[in-house]
This record gives C-alpha cells, sequence and structure tokens, in this order.
C-alpha cells in the first residue's frame, strides 16, 4: 500500500499551475521571446489581477515582431511539433552512438549517460542507458514517471577532461575555431543539446571536429617527449580525479532557527543580517583564524550567497554554519568565477558579537553536525 501510486481526488483538487515559458530557448522566436502559461480553474476569479501584475512589470510597448515569431512557434508546434521534437530526440541518440562508438573520439571523449549521472538509489526502475540493447521507449517512460531523476535525452554531457581540457577552455575552443556554441560547462565536462532546429549536418560536424581533435592529440602524444606525455596524464588525472567533493549543507545557526530539529532556516534574516557592515567580518579563505575557529569556535556564519561556477549553485547561503568540508572545497576550487567571494577580502562572515542575543532555539541533539543525504544535496 505505501508503494501505490495514489491519484488525487478529481471533485476536491483545484488545480492551478503558472509557468513562465522561455519560448525563444526551445521553441521558433525570437530572443526574449517568452509566454507565461496558465491552467487555473479558478482563473475567471483572477484574471483582472494577473493581468495587472502582468501590465505592471510588462513594457507598455511592446516589440510585435517578438510577439509574433511567438503566435509562429506557437502554430508550429501545433502542427509540427510531434515529428520536430522526435527528430531532435533521434539526433541526441545518433549523437551519442556517434561519439561513444568511434575508436579514435572515444579514446578522448565520451557521452555520459543515465547511470553516470544519476546514482542507482534514484533510478528505482533500473534504466541505464538510451543506448542499451533491448531498451524501448516504454522503459524510458517508465523510468520518467517511477524514478527520482531521470535524463532528459536530449541533453548531453560530454567529458572533456579526457582530453587534457577543463569545460571552459574546451567551450572557447569550439566556439573559435569550429562555431560550435553551447552553454553550460563543468571542470571537466560540457553540456550539448538537440533542439527542433538541429539537422543531421550539424551532428556530421560536430562528429568531424571531435575526431579531428582527437587525432591531433593523438598525433602530439605519439611524437611527443616522455615528459609531455606525462604532463598530459597528470593534466587527465587533475581534471578528472582530484576533484573536490561537493559539501553537503551542513544547518543554519541557532540564530537563524525556529524550534525543532529540522535544518530549515530563516535564511532571509541572514541574508539582511549582512546589510549590516559592522556586524560583518572579512578574513581571508587561508588564515589560520579560518581553522583554529572550525576546531574550537565561534562559529563561521556566512554573510552572503557564495556560488563558483561550476557548479553554478550556492555551496554556501546567508546564515549558514560553515564546517571543514565547506572550506576544504573552497579552497581546492580552482575556477575563475566564484559569486560572493572576493579572494582579495576573504570569506564574508556574520561576526558573533552580531549573533548574540538572536538565538531563537535550543539547539536539538546532533544538530550541529552535518544534515542530509547524498552527497550534493541541497536545502534552504
Amino acid at each position: 500500500m505505501l508503494d501505490a501510486r495514489l491519484v488525487p481526488d478529481p471533485a476536491n483538487v483545484r488545480l492551478r499551475v503558472y509557468q513562465t515559458n522561455s519560448t525563444h530557448k526551445s521553441m521558433s522566436s525570437l530572443r526574449q521571446g517568452s509566454m507565461v502559461l496558465v491552467r487555473d480553474v479558478d482563473f475567471h476569479r483572477v484574471e483582472a489581477q494577473f493581468k495587472e501584475a502582468v501590465f505592471t512589470h510588462a513594457s507598455t510597448s511592446p516589440n510585435l515582431q517578438i510577439i509574433a515569431t511567438l503566435d509562429l512557434a506557437r502554430r508550429q508546434m501545433e502542427l509540427e511539433g510531434y515529428e520536430l521534437v522526435t527528430r531532435a530526440i533521434q539526433l541526441a541518440l545518433d549523437i551519442r552512438r556517434a561519439v561513444n562508438g568511434h575508436p579514435l573520439i572515444s579514446k578522448y571523449f565520451r557521452m555520459l549517460d543515465a547511470a553516470e549521472m544519476i546514482p542507482a538509489e534514484y533510478r528505482a526502475s533500473g534504466f541505464t542507458s538510451f543506448l542499451r540493447a533491448g531498451l524501448t521507449w516504454g522503459d524510458a517512460v517508465k523510468a520518467m514517471r517511477e524514478d527520482e531523476f531521470f535524463l532528459d535525452p536530449t541533453r548531453l554531457t560530454l567529458v572533456c577532461g579526457t582530453a587534457g581540457f577543463d569545460g571552459t577552455q574546451f567551450k572557447g575552443l569550439l566556439a573559435s575555431k569550429y562555431e560550435i556554441q553551447l552553454n553550460k560547462t563543468s571542470r571537466n565536462s560540457v553540456l550539448l543539446q538537440t533542439n527542433i532546429n538541429n539537422t543531421l549536418s550539424d551532428v556530421a560536424h560536430l562528429v568531424k571536429v571531435l575526431a579531428e581533435i582527437a587525432g591531433g592529440i593523438d598525433e602530439q602524444l605519439k611524437q611527443g617527449t616522455d615528459g609531455e606525455r606525462a604532463a598530459f596524464k597528470a593534466r587527465v588525472k587533475s581534471l578528472m580525479e582530484d576533484v573536490p567533493d561537493l559539501p553537503n549543507f551542513t544547518r543554519f545557526h541557532d540564530s537563524f532557527r525556529e524550534k525543532g530539529a529540522t535544518i530549515e532556516g530563516d535564511m532571509r534574516a541572514g541574508f539582511y543580517a549582512a546589510y549590516h557592515e559592522d556586524g560583518c567580518e572579512h578574513i581571508p579563505l587561508g588564515s589560520e583564524e579560518i581553522d583554529k575557529r572550525l576546531m574550537s569556535g565561534p562559529d563561521l556564519v556566512s554573510a552572503s550567497f557564495v556560488i563558483p561556477y561550476p557548479p553554478g549553485f550556492p555551496i554556501m547561503v546567508p546564515g549558514q554554519v560553515l564546517d571543514a568540508g565547506t572550506i576544504g572545497f573552497m579552497r581546492k576550487l580552482d575556477v575563475k568565477e566564484i559569486h560572493g567571494f572576493n579572494a582579495s577580502r576573504g570569506l564574508k562572515l556574520i561576526k558573533p558579537s552580531a549573533l548574540v542575543g538572536r538565538e531563537k532555539t535550543t539547539p536539538a541533539p546532533g544538530a550541529r553536525g552535518a544534515t542530509g543525504g547524498a552527497k550534493g544535496e541541497r536545502h534552504a
């Protein structure tokens, strides 16, 4: 009974969904083209307020060219959407096969699949790969419905660290030399995606480029010295193995927590506490004071969001108590873009004196330790 999939009582449920859709990212619309999609059984009661809110924040002089392309995109998807999306998915599968099955490319690059992207405990269906022999779309649909996480087939994570490139470096190479544009990068991978405008020629161009790059690396290693080969091996190891573990969320300081044993906290209060400069301090990341306070206190309490890119999400939030895992991760980072952190000034922290008198509760047993589930889990 506990595993039974339950459906809300249609006589009692009130379906009220509002979604902003960046149409220009997935359909044939000009840049900045977006829609607000509404599925609200009570919309007739709030239509006036909804329109007032939209018009308050939207321009009174709309770009009619953009609006025209939104209407054309909607009509295109109504008439041809199934075919276009099916083609985009098929091209993504073709790219996976071409890259992972190519004898030269696969020496230095590979496309990751579900089993490499999602831990097994979040794939109860057992789904592992879109290229698995005997796989049907029924298996994929089952995984989409039942698993905690499901890999979008049109999103392709290409590992480039095994070729000696970090994500940012490889992205720049593809754009400057081969006119291939992509968006997201990580320390050792880039994200490619197929859309409704891609064709087989795009697949052929990508495979040709990867084969050319792989061939160049292969030739350099064959013609190079032992020292050059050792340097390449060390570079790959630094990108693929010497990667700092993502820290778990620890807890909010007691000043920003309510009664109870949960890890939830008042992040808003922590955020606004940082507006009082006299209540904040900056400590260099590598200083001994950081290590002393980790050992014997007082707590290191973040005064800001700190967001390294990659991975591109906060590893510190206002009001969070920092532990050795978080500090260690920051010290190992070698990325250039870290929002919310000024290396010349150090970590921005809320002073212990500014926290005095703010305590709302006695901490629950064990609350000082790290909490959370699998590595990389985030709570705020």
